[in-house]
């Protein structure tokens, strides 16, 4: 057996209510904006760190070119705040995330009642954009290229993949520790969860997972 992909070529597709979460919202991030005052981010509960019969999914999305279009804090906040608002909005618990100038990573949980997890990645990627070019006066420009789904299927390879994306930002050498990175799950999930749990995750090895990260 092996991991199911949901659907790995997955593009955009039409899914029901397109309205940005930011419009006009008071706090909303708009030209000229900093990171400071903006709304107080939207934490998800403690992980439950175990598989699903609903299914247990890693996302990985990538902008267009690979283009660092998320570019400032700023600009990353806004991403993470509508990966987390969206996953609450669609009933997609997360459990791991983390989020980058040119793609994003996530793990997270469906739900008896969750909606079609690529519904939530469509309206993610349609408001982001959105929100995105106005901020760079850039109306119509393209900003995601594509989005990759996995359902975990085994144990080991989840909870592998749950440290994998903990630690991405120390991958990518932007930081020494995962958690001193702000755009990332690794600061909140050491104060969510025991010492104990933090250890036995973080001991899980990921040099042989097979994870689309080449940005």
């Amino acid at each position: 057996m092996s991991e199911e992909p949901a659907d790995p070529t997955s593009r955009a597709l039409e899914c029901g209510d397109l309205s940005p979460l930011f419009k006009n919202r008071p706090g909303s991030l708009g030209p000229g904006d900093s990171a400071q005052g903006q709304p107080t981010k939207p934490w998800p509960h403690a992980p439950v760190h175990k598989l699903s019969e609903h299914g247990v999914y890693m996302v990985t999305a990538g902008t267009l070119h690979k283009e660092r279009l998320f570019r400032d804090g700023g600009r990353l906040g806004l991403l993470e705040r509508s990966l987390l608002e969206f996953a609450n909005r669609y009933r997609w618990p997360v459990e791991a995330w983390a989020v980058f100038g040119n793609h994003y990573h996530f793990i997270a949980r469906g739900q008896p009642d969750s909606d079609s997890l690529r519904k939530f990645i469509t309206h993610l990627h349609a408001d982001t954009a959105r929100a995105l070019n106005r901020l760079d006066e850039a109306e119509g420009r393209r900003v995601w290229f594509n989005f990759w789904d996995t359902r975990l299927t085994f144990e080991r390879s989840y909870l592998a993949r749950l440290n994998y994306v903990h630690q991405n930002a120390a991958k990518h050498g932007l930081v020494a520790a995962a958690n001193q990175y702000p755009w990332c799950s690794a600061a909140w999930f050491e104060r969510v969860v025991t010492p104990a749990m933090v250890q036995t995750i973080y001991s899980f090895k990921t040099d042989k997972l097979e994870v689309p990260d080449d940005f």
